[in-house]
């Protein structure tokens, strides 16, 4: 099952991001000019979580 999230939060506060990550949300969407950062921070979040350095 697919689930995702629109709004302002995940663009504007990395920690919600995370969270969001955390409960399982697979996709969200983000403002342009905060894409490269919230993913590369998603990244490292995903990686954590499956046991990556």
């Amino acid at each position: 099952m697919h689930s995702g999230l629109c709004g302002q939060a995940p663009s504007d506060y990395p920690e919600m991001a995370e969270f969001l990550v955390q409960i399982g949300i697979q996709s969200m969407s983000l403002n342009p000019d905060t894409v490269l950062a919230t993913t590369l921070h998603v990244l490292d979040v995903e990686k954590k979580r499956s046991g990556g350095a």
